[in-house]
């Protein structure tokens, strides 16, 4: 018996892969969509109808880089024609003042600004590109705008000793919440783990940097702070369980219940242009598979916390062990945490970080 399709509460829009970034830990897939196989800003907007008729509230843009698309203004309108809240998760590049202006008037919400890191030199290396000093100008431009705003700082091994520094820029902004949001491996990031993920004792201090930034910012700014999976004791409810809350859809039309579920084997993921939203939510196969409690393996179906994480994520699961319905390895009681267990202790061996300049695999740009 396979439960019930919940309301879907968000839909997460890749309007597009293209990005004039190349991030190391970028979550979007190896095989990314060509500019021509895009969906149309019609079909998008259609979609936007479809999931408010479903019950969804808000609309993630993001991509790669929302900014690309040359009809994001039209998309945004629409989306708010539909009723969705409209929320923009963007590098900054490439971000004009009009353009922003034409954005807020055309009725965005809220930004999120990612950055790659406090220094130039870091946030470069990362990035594969030049990005940091725009980041920063866009950010003052917000100063005078009426939108919310969130600043994600993306930390790992190169960047989490400087913690401080992003935090007197989140400061020193209006932003009203900041994530500092460890990288999680997937897509681009998995393939560059071993320098990325950081130590213990970079995490333990980290951890105690922000507890007390948390507390003397209440009431003021909102600090949010991501650990790395594989140091949780317990798994996350990936997208707060499999299609439960969130609809993916990507560039050429794919209904996804999360960024990485394409690397599952097995699993046929229907398009947008051929079913519409709802039907896809409540009747499709692969959002069927393993939404609820009734396809979980022991240990977790005798668990106390099956109904809070699920067996944590599948994705991760089949990257690590390969099977797909396997318990999340970064649980503790995970038979296979031991895979785990080994990929942090070489995280924390002596030599772990010892190269000056890592060899990154940058993420490519689509045709």
């Amino acid at each position: 018996m396979t439960s019930a399709a919940p309301t879907p509460l968000a839909l997460i829009a890749e309007l597009t892969h293209r990005c004039p970034l190349h991030c190391v830990y970028c979550s979007n897939p190896a095989e990314l969509t060509r500019r021509a196989d895009e969906l149309s800003t019609e079909v998008w907007s259609r979609l936007f109808r479809e999931a408010a008729q479903a019950g969804v509230l808000q609309v993630d843009f993001t991509g790669g880089e929302p900014l690309a698309r040359p009809d994001l203004t039209e998309l945004v309108r629409n989306a708010r024609a539909a009723g969705l809240y409209i929320n923009l998760i963007t590098s900054g590049l490439p971000m004009e003042e009009t353009r922003l202006d034409e954005l807020l008037q055309a009725g965005l919400d809220h930004i999120q600004l990612s950055f790659q890191g406090a220094k130039e030199e870091i946030a470069n290396e990362i990035s594969g590109t030049k990005a940091h000093a725009q980041k920063l100008r866009v950010l003052d431009w917000l100063k005078s705008r009426r939108v919310a705003l969130t600043l994600n700082f993306v930390i790992h091994r190169r960047n989490i000793d400087q913690l401080p520094e992003m935090l007197a820029i989140a400061e020193s902004s209006s932003a009203a919440r900041i994530e500092f949001a460890n990288v999680q491996y997937y897509g681009w990031a998995f393939q560059n783990r071993e320098n990325l993920l950081p130590s213990r004792a970079q995490l333990d201090r980290s951890l105690e940097f922000l507890k007390r930034a948390e507390e003397r910012l209440r009431g003021k700014i909102h600090v949010e702070f991501v650990v790395p999976d594989y140091y949780a004791k317990y798994p996350k409810a990936c997208m707060g369980g499999w299609a439960r809350k969130f609809m993916l859809v990507t560039p050429e039309g794919d209904a996804l219940p999360c960024h990485a579920a394409k690397i599952i084997p097995g699993l046929r993921f229907e398009n947008l242009k051929d079913r519409s939203l709802g039907e896809i939510w409540e009747k499709s196969e692969a959002f069927r598979k393993f939404r609820g409690e009734d396809w979980l393996p022991e240990p977790c179906k005798s668990c106390d916390r099956r109904d809070r994480d699920f067996g944590g994520c599948r994705c991760q699961a089949f990257l690590l062990t390969g099977d797909a319905t396997a318990t999340d390895p970064v649980c503790s009681l995970a038979p296979e945490r031991s895979l785990v267990d080994a990929i942090v202790a070489t995280a924390n061996a002596p030599a772990a970080g010892a190269l000056v300049t890592p060899e990154w695999i940058y993420r490519p740009n689509p045709a």
